[in-house]
């Protein structure tokens, strides 16, 4: 309904309410996470052709440059962390992926900023976006998104599709930086949870694409909003327990 994958709303429940440990729920949403961008990215390329998508391709190889070093360092600090610091990790970033839906959900200008300083910035934010997407198991979109309308001044419909773009590539380098930690066999064992989920994620994309108009933004952004600070605040009480124990 909003336009993201909702992997940052899956994440607190996969620890909350199924009870896997911090890194493994985040191995899970990531695998996850990219099934479903799998799945969006030939729907949006009917949507927005590839054609017009090329006239943009700088904007995906400025912002890969940066969210592939970024992605494989945020996979390579989440698997040394100790799970209380992880949790309080994943606390704060959820806070802020509220902060980031209730700022750039609406009408976004574009930066007036010469080509050398874009350049940079987009290598920055980049970085700092593969960081959390990796940490956290999810697309990036939420980030990514306003990021290229910022930056770029692209199309916000466009800016969706090459938020697509970018998220596959920096989802495999982080992916595949996981793979090498031993936790990664969460996966392995959890192959049907893992399907059942995927199937529910797509059920509930098509449905929310009909619904899209039925729930003002007015309502739902700031009702979303308040569902991630909750999940954070669970999460950080999570980790305290998980300390005591």
């Amino acid at each position: 309904m909003i336009g993201l994958g909702g992997a940052e709303f899956r994440l607190p429940l996969l620890i909350g309410l199924f009870g896997f440990a911090a890194l493994s729920a985040v191995i899970l949403n990531k695998a996850m996470s990219l099934v479903v961008v799998l799945t969006a990215l030939p729907a949006r390329l009917a949507a927005v052709p590839a054609a017009e998508l090329a006239g943009h391709w700088q904007v995906a190889v400025n912002l890969l440059a940066g969210s592939l070093l970024g992605a494989w360092a945020g996979a390579a600090w989440a698997v040394r962390m100790r799970t209380g610091a992880l949790y309080r990790v994943l606390a704060v970033l959820l806070v802020l992926m509220a902060a980031a839906l209730l700022a750039t959900h609406g009408d976004l200008a574009a930066l007036t900023l010469p080509t050398g300083v874009r350049t940079v910035a987009g290598v920055a934010a980049g970085f700092g976006i593969g960081v959390v997407a990796a940490i956290m198991g999810v697309a990036g979109g939420e980030l990514l998104i306003p990021t290229i309308v910022l930056l770029y001044g692209v199309d916000i419909k466009v800016a969706g599709s090459l938020s697509l773009l970018v998220s596959l590539p920096t989802m495999l380098v982080a992916f595949a930086r996981y793979s090498r930690d031993q936790s990664f066999v969460v996966l392995r064992e959890n192959l049907r949870f893992v399907v059942v989920m995927v199937i529910g994620s797509i059920t509930g994309a098509a449905l929310g694409g009909l619904l899209v108009g039925v729930v003002p933004d007015a309502v739902l952004i700031p009702t979303l909003a308040v569902i991630l600070s909750v999940s954070a605040v669970k999460l950080a009480r999570h980790r305290s327990v998980t300390a005591e124990r």
